[in-house]
């Protein structure tokens, strides 16, 4: 865990949330385990699902993988869990480093209950499981409409970043990971790979690749690649006057064609048709 949490600051922050919301949340640290929750106690639904030990199993990798999914695009995901509910994640981040999650579920948003448990009943029919019982809290579930989900999940993401202006998480910055960023943020322009970088801090590359994947979402080559890029983007914006060679040099790429080559494929647009778009000519 490379992360601190004020967990008496963060519990009356989920309570005002599920108050204003009417949806249970939740927080997990970087290695997707669940730190605090509010109301603590699972939904009568989860309960019945979790009552199958590999249904529980589900449940858990259903989550880590969901938050993997927030990772890597480093945004809001709402997606159906395993069981045919809604939930929605955001991640944590402080700085360029995935330091936890947030997320809000199992939310019941189906034009009907009947609509509802024809698809519950479909994904949950191999588990042992009181089906009955799962019928019965199905059919008392409130129907959340999607425009409600919308914007509890956009509060969810506010409530992300209030947790770090207000310093309720904080990073250990004696932890591996943290350090690395910090020299990644400093060095990105140079001749930087993942092979140095595991060579200075005298690491293999495979903890190096784990490493990244936790804190990034995506591999070491391409958060560099995308750090660059977005440097390129802020100096096509703010320094007309450069060239592409120069900006491509400034930026850290060796070969001025991969530079144009790369950009297109990230952005969009080729960078002067980029720098075009946000001069409105």
């Amino acid at each position: 865990m490379i992360s601190s949490f004020n967990l008496t600051k963060l519990n009356y922050l989920l309570r005002d949330f599920y108050n204003m919301a009417g949806i249970r949340i939740t927080v997990f640290d970087d290695t997707f385990h669940e730190l605090a929750a509010y109301p603590e106690q699972l939904a009568d639904f989860c309960q019945i699902i979790r009552s199958d030990p590999d249904a529980a199993e589900r449940c858990h990798y259903c989550d880590e993988q969901a938050c993997k999914t927030a990772a890597r695009r480093r945004r809001l995901y709402t997606y159906q869990c395993h069981a045919g509910l809604t939930e929605s994640i955001t991640p944590i981040i402080i700085g360029n480093i995935v330091i936890g999650y947030l997320l809000f579920g199992h939310v019941f948003s189906y034009p009907s209950h009947e609509d509802g448990w024809k698809q519950i009943k479909e994904c949950c029919g191999n588990y042992h499981i009181d089906m009955q019982a799962l019928k019965t809290s199905t059919m008392q579930q409130q129907i959340i409409a999607e425009d409600h989900i919308s914007s509890a999940s956009h509060i969810m993401q506010a409530v992300a970043a209030y947790l770090c202006m207000e310093r309720m998480v904080s990073l250990r910055q004696q932890e591996l990971p943290v350090q690395i960023d910090e020299y990644i943020q400093a060095h990105f322009t140079e001749d930087l790979d993942a092979m140095q970088l595991a060579g200075h801090f005298k690491i293999g590359r495979t903890q190096l690749y784990e490493i990244a994947k936790q804190s990034y979402g995506l591999g070491i080559a391409e958060h560099i690649r995308n750090l660059r890029i977005e440097k390129a983007r802020q100096l096509l914006s703010e320094q007309s006057g450069l060239s592409l060679a120069e900006i491509s040099s400034q930026c850290g790429f060796k070969d001025y064609n991969y530079f144009i080559t790369v950009f297109k494929r990230v952005v969009g647009v080729p960078p002067r048709a980029y720098a075009n778009l946000i001069s409105g000519g």
